[in-house]
């Protein structure tokens, strides 16, 4: 063989090596149970392929494009018990900076429901897929969530590349210090913007721009109740992307209260990927109530 074909192949095959280093356990591996590596020939199973089945805390691969970025985003937008530094002095009317200041003070009180359901509606519009899922989520003792699936329809891809990575992305969230991405004085900078009616009241605006242009954090709006200090909304777009696959991350949470405290939690994500084009989801959080929801197993019985 001439040294130039054969320098030529050895060349490909390395290659061929990397980018299936770089490809493993990404989302653009078809995911159907199983699924073999075509460079080098590798099986890899898929221990969700199953509808119904018990999600729990498992070592779960490297999610380098879309699900890398939800777990960025979920920590982001958790409900974790933050510990914030002291407030600086906002430029506000009186009302709203008396809002803000019960927003800092309650960040330690701010506590994630043990029992709720979950109803994830997700879709790749580009492929015009669908798939939908509702879950019973439960707060482990360590911190960390577990899910009985009650419920699934739609497309199986959206329902395996998009929702299960989201719900494995959670569980990776819940790993991520939640200080390093809160929305706190130590990692944004607020100003404020003005008030806007909510209907049932009023709600302080702020913009928040990150201290710094790190992973995890984002640039947008935090709206703050004007009677508990409480977050009802937060929206913006990551500032920075975790993976030179996504183009944009854009992120919008609502929360309704009920006698000040947060009652049903929506959260918009839309993934906007090279290649894949845009993946959507909408997540909507609520205490589980046994008079509305399907009785679940309990740990003797699954």
């Amino acid at each position: 063989m001439p040294e130039e074909t054969r320098l030529r192949i050895d060349g490909t095959g390395k290659l061929g090596g990397r980018w299936c280093v770089l490809m493993h356990n990404s989302p653009m591996w078809p995911i159907h149970g199983e699924y073999q590596c075509r460079t080098c020939g590798r099986r890899y199973p898929v221990p969700w392929a199953q509808a119904n089945s018990t999600l729990t805390h498992r070592p779960v691969p490297s999610l380098r494009i879309a699900g890398l970025a939800l777990v960025i985003a979920l920590a982001l937008l958790s409900a974790r018990v933050v510990r914030a530094a002291g407030a600086p002095i906002m430029e506000s009317d009186n009302a709203a900076g008396v809002a803000f200041a019960h927003y800092i003070a309650c960040l330690d009180e701010v506590r994630p429901w043990s029992l709720e359901t979950i109803e994830i509606d997700a879709s790749l519009p580009k492929l015009q897929k669908e798939g939908r899922l509702r879950a019973v989520r439960r707060l482990l003792p360590i911190g960390k969530p577990q899910y009985q699936v009650v419920e699934t329809a739609g497309d199986a891809v959206v329902r395996q590349q998009v929702i299960v990575r989201y719900l494995s992305a959670e569980v990776r969230a819940a790993e991520i210090p939640a200080s390093a991405v809160a929305i706190t004085p130590a990692n944004y900078k607020f100003r404020y913007k003005g008030a806007v009616s909510t209907g049932d009241g009023v709600a302080y605006v702020f913009q928040i721009t990150p201290r710094k242009n790190r992973d995890g954090l984002i640039k947008g709006e935090l709206w703050l109740d004007g009677d508990t200090g409480v977050a009802i909304r937060q929206s913006g777009r990551l500032v920075k992307t975790p993976s030179i696959f996504l183009k944009r991350v854009d992120i919008t949470r609502e929360i309704a209260l009920h006698d000040g405290a947060a009652r049903t939690r929506i959260t918009h994500l839309t993934v906007t990927a090279r290649f894949l084009g845009v993946a959507e989801l909408t997540i909507m959080e609520r205490p589980f109530e046994a008079s509305n929801d399907p009785p679940i197993p309990g740990p003797g019985e699954r």
